[in-house]
């Protein structure tokens, strides 16, 4: 199994094949443009601006399960972040990351690679790191800066 096995939703409720990412390395994140740590939208612009020709892509998934820090709908949210934040790395529908209801893709990824006590995200801005095989490399917490990911993003193969 890997991340390549999942569908996700756009905003506008079409379906996204991620097998369409194989090849590609991919920095997966659960956003929420309310949050203190919204400042990351930025960050991760900035990776994707500078790597996406070289095979790196920022996948967001907006999550509105923290304090309610996501309150914009899917159709607006990517206005939103383009606005506010210059977002042009591809965004989905909003999902959840925990719970019964959690998304299957972030069941998987919260399998692959557990956060430090428990497999749960903790809160928003957590990244995985993806592979160009859609195997989970590394996990992040929501306070580590994009910026700080860039080194393991050069290790993986093309970057």
């Amino acid at each position: 199994m890997s991340v390549h096995d999942f569908t996700v939703l756009k905003p506008n409720g079409n379906e996204v094949q991620l097998d369409s990412y194989k090849g590609k390395v991919l920095l997966i994140v659960n956003t929420a443009t309310k949050c203190g740590l919204a400042p990351q939208f930025n960050g991760l612009e900035k990776l994707h601006q500078e790597y996406q020709d070289q095979g790196l892509v920022v996948l967001g998934f907006p999550c509105n399960q923290f304090m309610s820090q996501e309150p914009v709908n899917d159709d607006q949210m990517e206005e939103t972040c383009k606005l506010n934040f210059g977002v042009t790395f591809p965004l989905f529908a909003r999902i959840n990351v925990n719970g019964k209801d959690a998304h299957p893709l972030y069941k998987y990824l919260k399998k692959a690679k557990k956060g430090i006590l428990s497999s749960e995200i903790k809160w928003n801005f957590t990244k995985f790191l993806v592979d160009q095989n859609g195997q989970v490399v590394e996990r992040y917490g929501p306070n580590v800066e994009p910026a700080k990911i860039e080194a393991d993003i050069k290790k993986l193969k093309n970057l």
